[in-house]
């Protein structure tokens, strides 16, 4: 009898960029046409780390709109990406707690034209 199950594989962190558009209780500045989020999310690859995220986002109130994927710590760092010692404590914590962590949110203002 042969055992039909996967192997397990490995969670990752990866690190996304999330514009978000508005919605009512978003937390963004009342003025905020909009924002993006910076998150390390974990995930079994980036397609399931972007769903988590979306989904969490969601269930925060927040709009997400688009989502850019930049990968895993060691696929930035062959991009040449540097990692500072605070980001890299974040992408542990979002591994070992298998969870979404937001670092960074900024929100947008519309900029008149004159």
């Amino acid at each position: 009898m042969s055992d039909s199950k996967k192997p397990k594989r490995p969670q990752q962190v990866y690190t996304l960029l999330v514009e978000v558009g508005r919605k009512e209780g978003d937390g963004l500045p009342k003025d905020a046409n909009g924002g993006a989020l910076l998150c390390y999310a974990s995930g079994v690859d980036e397609a399931e780390a972007v769903r988590e995220t979306v989904a969490i986002l969601k269930q925060a109130d927040l709009a997400p709109l688009d989502v850019t994927g930049y990968g895993t710590p060691a696929e930035r760092a062959a991009q040449g990406h540097e990692i500072e010692a605070e980001e890299r404590e974040l992408m542990d914590r979002a591994l070992a707690e298998n969870a979404v962590i937001v670092a960074q949110m900024t929100p947008f203002f519309e900029t008149e034209t004159r």
